[in-house]
């Protein structure tokens, strides 16, 4: 596949990183930044200096002969201008654009049909990737349950994958994994399909203990996610008040979500966006000022707020404010990090979950352009590791699953089947003697992403399925 990538930025970057990788793949990256396409010289890509929205570029780039445009520079209107160009011009099939600006996406107009259409559509634009919605989606579910890591949607929302780290009080801590069914009600189910212990994979069983600091990962109906977290941490009170510090995109978005169920402030240090966000919040009560001012946190009585999420546009601000706020008694402190490098020093520290807006959005251009029919990709473990959901397409002469039992299936090393859902269903990875049939979801966790092109050819139908 021929792929033009428009910014070479941390998301450009390491989608080019990802896709480089495989010999089937031929990346091409436009930037303006000389030195930021130099940094890139050890990837096996072809680098062009200039604007992706110029015409005259894009020819350089061969967009004429591309299958894939992928418009993730940090301006909405080069991405959106660069996608109509790339397919009035050039005839690329395929446009993603990287679209931040929520007036872009929220704005509609009736289409020649009279229906409402989003605004992009009138740019050629075949998918956009919102990395605030992502983020913002993200948000929202680690603040549906109490201290969870990690909070992945399957399925149109029939099953998450939930990350937690294992508390003494757990009633499954210190017990082997096959004693859980002694304590979970009548027709709940999971899958536990992987457990870290100090940074290393353990593949579980049923004889696997799980102890203290254990950080697990499992698969389970939605409406059964606060039973199976009971079996690995005690219960704990329901969050109730949070604190949001920066009332930007996210931060705002993010409130207007919660503003109902939650008691909510937002610490916003620009007057003119706290009197707008005074005006189009509800319930949420906006403070004027700096997170990093100690006398006002204290003020607002920072030792009762359950959670703090530091949502600024500025690494650093996030940092300190968070780690402040946890130092005077906030219980659990989220925050933004864009640099991969704060990453990995501050996760699991004085800060509790470091969110990581460009991973989100990483995850998301993958599942577009992943072979087989890919629902969801979600980078884990700073992105060595995958939750995947695919659909399963063929019958028995055109696909290499469909007809068989999830045991017969040679799945690759580090590739572990974490449950299926078929239509209302939903069947955990445990049950081996199940048949896959034709539109099975199935989600897989994959502990080694050099395994995924096995995979991929594993999901894959056979030409004979086209007819």
């Amino acid at each position: 596949m021929k792929i033009l990538i428009l910014g070479s930025g941390q998301v450009g970057s390491t989608v080019a990183q990802n896709l480089a990788s495989l010999s089937s793949n031929d990346v091409t990256i436009v930037d303006v930044d000389e030195k930021a396409l130099q940094q890139l010289s050890k990837l096996d890509v072809q680098t062009i200096i200039g604007n992706g929205a110029s015409p005259f570029v894009l020819e350089r780039a061969a967009a004429a002969d591309a299958d894939l445009l992928l418009a993730l520079t940090r301006s909405d209107e080069t991405n959106i201008v660069a996608c109509k160009i790339a397919a009035d011009i050039f005839n690329v099939p395929n446009r993603i654009a990287r679209v931040r600006s929520s007036e872009y996406l929220e704005y509609s107009f009736p289409n020649k049909e009279g229906e409402d259409s989003n605004s992009l559509n009138i740019f050629d634009i075949t998918e956009t990737i919102s990395p605030e919605q992502l983020v913002t989606e993200q948000l929202v579910g680690l603040l549906s349950y109490s201290s969870t890591l990690q909070v992945l949607n399957f399925a149109d929302n029939k099953v998450q994958m939930v990350i937690v780290q294992a508390r003494q009080g757990g009633l499954l801590v210190g017990k082997e994994i096959a004693d859980i069914n002694a304590h979970l009600p009548e027709g709940i189910d999971c899958q536990i399909c992987a457990i870290y212990r100090n940074n290393r994979l353990i593949v579980p069983s049923s004889k696997t203990v799980i102890i203290e600091g254990d950080e697990v990962f499992f698969v389970a109906n939605i409406d059964n996610i606060d039973a199976i977290i009971r079996e690995l941490r005690p219960k704990e009170q329901r969050s109730r008040r949070i604190m949001i510090a920066g009332g930007g995109n996210i931060g705002y978005r993010l409130a207007k979500k919660l503003e109902n169920k939650y008691d909510i402030k937002i610490i916003e240090y620009n007057a003119t966006r706290a009197e707008w966000l005074a005006e189009n919040l509800d319930n949420t009560l906006v403070l004027h000022g700096s997170a990093n001012d100690e006398s006002l946190l204290n003020e607002e009585y920072i030792d009762e707020i359950d959670i703090y999420c530091a949502l600024t546009n500025d690494d650093e601000n996030n940092i300190m404010s968070s780690l402040l706020a946890k130092n005077l008694g906030a219980k659990r402190v989220i925050a933004i990090v864009n640099r991969s490098s704060y990453v990995d020093l501050l996760e699991g520290n004085k800060i509790d979950i470091v969110v990581s807006p460009h991973l989100t959005t990483i995850g998301s251009i993958l599942a577009h352009i992943r072979r087989g029919d890919v629902v969801a990709v979600h980078p884990l473990r700073r992105g060595t590791a995958e939750a995947i959901e695919v659909i399963v397409h063929g019958d028995e002469n055109t696909s290499a699953i469909v007809g068989r039992k999830i045991s017969d299936v040679n799945w690759p090393t580090g590739c572990h089947f974490a449950a299926l859902v078929r239509g209302e269903e939903v069947i955990m990875g445990h049950h081996t003697d199940e048949i896959l049939q034709e539109g099975d979801h199935v989600i897989f966790f994959v502990s080694r992403r050099r395994v995924l092109r096995e995979l991929e050819k594993l999901i894959q139908v056979k030409m004979g399925f086209f007819g």
